[in-house]
């Protein structure tokens, strides 16, 4: 059986987190944990719960039992503001972007910078954009046209741009590749590595096992509400997590 390769304190760690709704449960006694440069997969059917789970850590529900550590540190994440004082961002499928704002524009919506005489300071946070941009992305170089003129993969560029400038530590990806193609999909991968290298730890919400093989280094699986097993990547093939998917089954290599 292989552990976890991991060694020190995790960015995050989930202990033992039950929720429920009307009495039923939704995450039964879940624990999971992410280390700085790694990425975690959640991965499921439908109703597995690992949407219920993560959005435990993005404070959009609250856990009814079970204990939140960021860096080693118990906290309380009660609702989202709660997440961003732990710098912990999340990029959702949707990503949340005004289509007629442009890059800039949307990585500074509702904080931006203002000049020493109280008014928006454009300038400045075009040169903010281009430079977090220069890190992530250095192909970007559509600065100034909506964002409804971007492609997916450029839109996601601009989504983790935000949220990395931001001081994000910890980033909760919903199905960052869905819907988009070979090009677009690579773009999104070369974004998740540069994220790694800058130390961020990402846990990747995902249906998809090619997507989690390709991305991730570790994948937690979930059914009916509960924790199958975790398993490192690069020692399982596609059958053994899809075994646990479908059947709950846990290859010798998962803890």
């Amino acid at each position: 059986m292989s552990g976890n390769p991991n060694t020190g304190t995790p960015l995050v760690e989930l202990r033992d987190i039950s929720i429920a709704f009307g009495g039923i449960k939704a995450v039964d006694h879940v624990s999971v944990d992410l280390y700085p440069g790694e990425v975690v997969g959640l991965l499921g059917h439908n109703g597995a719960g690992k949407s219920t789970l993560i959005k435990c850590l993005s404070g959009a529900y609250q856990k009814d039992a079970g204990d939140i550590f960021i860096n080693g540190e118990r906290v309380e994440i009660e609702n989202p503001r709660d997440a961003r004082a732990y710098n912990i961002e999340t990029i959702y499928q949707t990503l949340a972007l005004a289509d007629n704002l442009d890059a800039a524009s949307n990585l500074f919506l509702g904080r931006e910078l203002v000049s020493a005489g109280g008014f928006l300071d454009d300038a400045r946070m075009e040169a903010e954009t281009r430079k977090i941009m220069g890190r992530l992305n250095p192909n970007f170089r559509k600065f100034n046209v909506p964002v409804s003129a971007l492609s997916g993969g450029q839109r996601q560029s601009v989504a983790i741009a935000r949220a990395v400038y931001f001081n994000a530590k910890i980033l909760i990806m919903d199905e960052p590749t869905a819907a988009l193609g070979p090009h677009e999909t690579q773009m999104v991968a070369e974004l998740i590595q540069e994220l790694k290298r800058q130390g961020l730890g990402i846990f990747l919400i995902e249906h998809d096992i090619h997507a989690v093989m390709d991305l991730c280094d570790r994948a937690v699986v979930m059914k009916n509400g509960q924790r199958v097993g975790c398993v490192n990547v690069g020692e399982v093939t596609d059958d053994d997590i899809l075994g646990m998917i479908i059947m709950g089954k846990k290859p010798p290599q998962a803890y």
